[in-house]
């Protein structure tokens, strides 16, 4: 009598199928061992389809596992009948007929785990999704019936039910990340706000391939054909290509757009994302075939690299050219020196990138350089050009700090140009002096501009603008500090009223003139305009006091004195603290 085992099934059919399995040689299979496959394998098929056994390859148990060892083994002899019996055997047509139907249900179950355990189809993935979600058990048993498949030689048909489940399962999560293809006539026609919400979401989608899918997929790919890497790798690299390929018609199309300095950071969001997606798929590159594609890719983010450099070269322009012909008022901050800034401030935050891109195209440029007939090299490999100048070498090294250099000396060179237009000479050292320092500012309030600039820079900027503080206090408090001098106060060893009186009477009206005038500059920096103060202070008000303390006795009483003196020492620092202030009272004042 046959006894049931936990499953239910009996024992009978285990115990000498499994001693038939274990001893069984590929070359002495008896015709009743081969039945007996045959048999076991029909019974098996019968009861998962009868229902009989409620779940198929529920937990991998071990009559499943000699199920599997069953089907792969008659494979083996078939191939062996095959080779020594005629064709159309009886023999070899029903095993032929038995290992086709067990293909045909492992196949059904393959396409059922795929799609029925997990795989993250129905929710949205994030970079911290474990993707795709398949139990640890199901992928071993996913591996045995792939491992059997390919064994039995059918895999072909393993092949293709794998693939059509994966990539329904990945474009049902560019669904889910909300990715849409859009006609490239349609990118061109689109305003560019529009256009960039479309980008924003774009470069989601591509990160999310990058960082989650693409990694998500090849990790299944090689655990399921774990014992085929080449299969596993074929079956990653098609479904990655038929993706990317979509991706790109996007990237493509928004490359072709006309080129202007407010998209640069979106062009280069878009770089970045294209480099993480190569690096996510990079290594399925394998034959000819995804060589090409690999070359498409690299070819799309180019395009963006050029883009850049031509904004970067535009900007350069546009720097050359802005010759406004109206000073700023009050020698503040030019507005081409804060757009300029916060400009390269957020373009130093894609440092990698632009250096990389400044890189290709210097390299480039030496190429093209090296190859004109007049500077032919015996050699064409770019990495050997020569240098012609310590400059060279920099931009071989870091060719995006070189390119934000130029355009700070452009920048300097134009703000020279523009300091010009203040007839005041020390008017023309507060507009330098406040856009020394606001671009100084803006480099050491950035981690990454002050990365790009370097410290050196940093403090030969430090050196420029106290230079400007220097010339300024010169040209302004040394004509008041020659009045307050002591020397020609006296005339045959005595002094003389009519000097005194003149000296003070002159200081005052000199010192009115220059709060009249420069208490409508503007000083915005708080620190700066501190520092101004506090060192017109160290120089005045001491000279004054020392002044004031020598010779006010020589004018007599209050009433007559207060008519040379207007100012105390004490009112010194009052006045001071009134200048760089911009008061727009005093500069409506002085433009009527």
């Amino acid at each position: 009598m046959e006894k049931n085992n936990d499953s239910g099934c009996p024992t009978s059919d285990i115990d000498p199928f499994k001693n038939s399995v274990s001893t069984s040689d590929e070359n002495s299979e008896a015709p009743e061992n081969i039945e007996t496959f045959s048999k076991i394998i029909e019974s098996r098929i019968a009861k998962y389809n009868s229902g009989e056994i409620p779940t198929r390859f529920g937990k991998m148990t071990e009559e499943e596992s000699f199920f599997l060892e069953a089907v792969m083994h008659l494979s083996k002899l078939t191939n062996v009948i095959a080779k020594s019996s005629p064709s159309g055997s009886t023999l070899l047509n029903w095993t032929n007929l038995v290992l086709q139907r067990a293909m045909t249900f492992m196949e059904e179950e393959f396409r059922t785990l795929l799609e029925d355990f997990g795989g993250c189809s129905n929710s949205k993935v994030d970079k911290n999704s474990d993707y795709p979600s398949y139990p640890p058990e199901v992928v071993t048993r996913m591996n045995q019936i792939a491992t059997a498949m390919i064994s039995a030689g059918f895999e072909t048909e393993c092949c293709q039910v794998y693939s059509i489940s994966r990539r329904n399962a990945f474009y049902e999560q560019l669904k889910m990340l909300e990715f849409e293809k859009i006609n490239g006539d349609d990118v061109q026609r689109m305003p560019w706000d529009s256009l960039e919400g479309e980008i924003t979401q774009w470069i989601n989608v591509a990160k999310s391939c990058s960082s989650t899918l693409f990694p998500g997929e090849r990790r299944l790919g090689e655990s399921v054909f774990f014992d085929s890497p080449m299969i596993s790798q074929s079956l990653f690299s098609n479904l990655a290509r038929s993706i990317v390929i979509q991706i790109l018609d996007f990237a493509e199309a928004v490359s072709r757009t006309k080129r202007s300095a407010e998209k640069l950071f979106k062009f280069l969001d878009i770089y970045e994302a294209i480099r993480d997606l190569v690096s996510a798929i990079s290594e399925s590159f394998s034959n000819d075939g995804e060589h090409e594609l690999k070359s498409e890719i690299l070819a799309t983010r180019d395009r963006f690299g050029e883009a850049a450099v031509n904004v970067f070269c535009d900007l350069e322009s546009s720097i050359k050219n802005d010759a406004a012909r109206t000073p700023v008022p009050g020698g503040a901050v030019h507005p081409l020196t804060r757009y300029v800034m916060n400009y390269l401030k957020y373009a130093c935050e894609y440092r990698d990138a632009l250096e990389h891109i400044f890189q290709e195209h210097a390299k480039l440029e030496a190429y093209s350089s090296a190859t004109s007939p007049s500077k032919w090299k015996s050699s064409l490999d770019i990495d050997h050009v020569e240098s012609e100048s310590p400059l060279d070498d920099v931009a071989a090294t870091m060719p995006f700090s070189t390119q934000l250099m130029k355009i700070m000396e452009l920048l300097d060179s134009n703000l020279e140009a523009k300091s010009n237009l203040y007839r005041d000479p020390s008017l023309r050292d507060i507009f330098l002096m406040n856009n020394g320092r606001y671009i100084l500012q803006k480099a050491k309030g950035s981690t990454e501009v002050r990365q790009v600039m370097g410290d050196t820079w940093c403090r030969r900027r430090s050196t420029t603008v106290r230079q400007y503080h220097k010339n300024y206090q010169r040209e302004t408090w040394g004509r008041v500090l020659q009045i307050l001098s002591h020397d020609g106060m006296q005339m045959n060893g005595k002094v003389t009223k009519p000097v005194v009186k003149e000296r003070f009477k002159n200081f005052s009206t000199m010192l009115d003139e220059i709060h009249r005038t420069q208490s409508t500059w503007v000083v915005s920096d708080e620190q700066l305009r501190s520092e101004l103060r506090v060192s017109i202070s160290a120089v005045l008000i001491p000279a004054y006091r020392s002044f004031f303390g020598r010779f006010r006795q020589y004018l007599g009483n209050t009433k007559h004195a207060e008519k040379y003196i207007k100012y105390q020492p004490e009112d010194i620092e009052t006045l001071i603290e009134g200048l760089f202030d911009g008061n727009p009272t005093s500069m409506a004042r002085r433009k009527t």
